[in-house]
Protein backbone atom coordinates (compact mmCIF):
# COMPACT_ATOMS: atom_id res chain seq x y z
CA UNK A 1 0.00 0.00 0.00
CA UNK A 2 1.36 3.34 -0.94
CA UNK A 3 1.61 5.86 1.75
CA UNK A 4 4.61 6.87 4.26
CA UNK A 5 5.97 4.47 6.45
CA UNK A 6 7.69 5.17 9.85
CA UNK A 7 11.52 4.90 9.98
CA UNK A 8 14.43 4.14 12.13
CA UNK A 9 17.69 5.81 11.90
CA UNK A 10 20.88 4.24 12.21
CA UNK A 11 23.61 6.52 14.27
CA UNK A 12 25.46 6.73 11.11
CA UNK A 13 23.24 8.58 8.93
CA UNK A 14 24.05 12.11 8.40
CA UNK A 15 22.14 14.78 10.57
CA UNK A 16 21.43 16.62 7.65
CA UNK A 17 19.47 14.11 6.16
CA UNK A 18 17.47 13.27 9.32
CA UNK A 19 16.31 16.95 9.90
CA UNK A 20 15.40 17.04 6.32
CA UNK A 21 13.41 13.82 6.63
CA UNK A 22 11.85 15.62 9.86
CA UNK A 23 11.50 18.74 8.30
CA UNK A 24 9.12 16.86 5.51
CA UNK A 25 7.12 15.10 7.51
CA UNK A 26 8.67 11.51 8.33
CA UNK A 27 7.95 9.72 11.35
CA UNK A 28 11.62 9.10 12.66
CA UNK A 29 13.04 7.37 15.68
CA UNK A 30 16.69 7.72 16.31
CA UNK A 31 19.11 5.14 17.26
CA UNK A 32 20.96 7.63 18.78
CA UNK A 33 17.94 8.57 21.17
CA UNK A 34 17.05 4.64 21.83
CA UNK A 35 20.26 3.10 22.72
CA UNK A 36 23.88 4.62 24.01
CA UNK A 37 26.94 4.96 21.29
CA UNK A 38 28.74 1.89 20.12
CA UNK A 39 25.15 -0.03 20.51
CA UNK A 40 25.80 -3.50 18.49
CA UNK A 41 24.06 -2.96 14.79
CA UNK A 42 21.99 -6.30 15.70
CA UNK A 43 20.53 -5.18 18.92
CA UNK A 44 19.07 -1.62 16.42
CA UNK A 45 17.92 -3.69 13.87
CA UNK A 46 15.98 -5.70 16.49
CA UNK A 47 14.60 -2.92 17.84
CA UNK A 48 13.51 -1.29 14.40
CA UNK A 49 11.55 -4.79 13.71
CA UNK A 50 10.19 -5.21 17.03
CA UNK A 51 8.66 -1.19 16.40
CA UNK A 52 7.27 -1.74 13.70
CA UNK A 53 9.63 0.97 11.37
CA UNK A 54 11.78 0.95 8.45
CA UNK A 55 15.49 0.71 9.25
CA UNK A 56 17.62 3.61 7.67
CA UNK A 57 21.01 2.79 6.81
CA UNK A 58 24.23 3.42 5.28
CA UNK A 59 26.39 1.03 7.25
CA UNK A 60 27.26 -1.98 5.42
CA UNK A 61 26.73 -4.59 8.49
CA UNK A 62 23.37 -3.56 8.69
CA UNK A 63 22.71 -4.23 4.85
CA UNK A 64 24.82 -7.90 5.52
CA UNK A 65 22.68 -8.30 8.68
CA UNK A 66 19.08 -7.47 6.46
CA UNK A 67 20.34 -9.81 3.90
CA UNK A 68 20.99 -12.66 6.57
CA UNK A 69 17.56 -12.19 8.00
CA UNK A 70 16.18 -12.51 4.69
CA UNK A 71 18.30 -15.44 3.54
CA UNK A 72 17.14 -16.90 6.99
CA UNK A 73 13.65 -15.91 5.67
CA UNK A 74 12.79 -13.89 8.84
CA UNK A 75 10.16 -10.76 8.54
CA UNK A 76 11.10 -7.42 8.77
CA UNK A 77 9.11 -4.03 7.84
CA UNK A 78 12.31 -2.92 5.17
CA UNK A 79 15.78 -1.49 4.87
CA UNK A 80 16.69 1.71 2.92
CA UNK A 81 19.96 1.72 2.79
CA UNK A 82 22.89 3.91 0.52
CA UNK A 83 26.31 3.85 0.10
CA UNK A 84 28.15 6.46 2.68
CA UNK A 85 29.94 8.02 -0.90
CA UNK A 86 26.29 9.03 -2.00
CA UNK A 87 27.24 12.14 0.62
CA UNK A 88 29.05 13.53 -1.58
CA UNK A 89 26.73 13.50 -5.01
CA UNK A 90 23.54 13.59 -2.86
CA UNK A 91 22.10 16.53 -0.97
CA UNK A 92 19.77 16.17 1.68
CA UNK A 93 16.68 17.05 -0.45
CA UNK A 94 17.84 14.23 -2.88
CA UNK A 95 17.49 11.83 -0.15
CA UNK A 96 13.72 13.35 0.86
CA UNK A 97 13.06 12.76 -2.54
CA UNK A 98 13.86 9.24 -2.86
CA UNK A 99 11.79 8.31 0.28
CA UNK A 100 9.08 10.66 -1.29
CA UNK A 101 9.14 8.43 -4.17
CA UNK A 102 9.15 5.15 -2.60
CA UNK A 103 6.18 6.28 -0.22
CA UNK A 104 4.25 6.72 -4.03
CA UNK A 105 4.89 3.04 -4.43
CA UNK A 106 2.88 0.35 -3.60
CA UNK A 107 4.26 -2.60 -2.05
CA UNK A 108 7.80 -1.21 -2.36
CA UNK A 109 8.92 -3.87 0.18
CA UNK A 110 6.76 -6.67 -0.66
CA UNK A 111 9.09 -8.14 -3.78
CA UNK A 112 12.26 -7.72 -1.58
CA UNK A 113 13.02 -5.83 1.85
CA UNK A 114 15.96 -4.20 1.02
CA UNK A 115 15.86 -0.54 -0.97
CA UNK A 116 19.04 0.82 -2.11
CA UNK A 117 18.98 4.47 -2.67
CA UNK A 118 21.21 5.36 -5.33
CA UNK A 119 21.67 9.50 -7.35
CA UNK A 120 20.38 10.11 -10.37
CA UNK A 121 22.20 10.15 -13.31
Amino acid sequence: MAGRFRLYTDTDIDGRVVKALVRAGWDIERGIDVHPERTLDAVHFEYAVSAGRVLVSNDLDMRLLAESWTAEGRPFPGLVWWHRRHYDVMAPGDFVAAFEALAGQDDRFAGYPIIHIKPKR
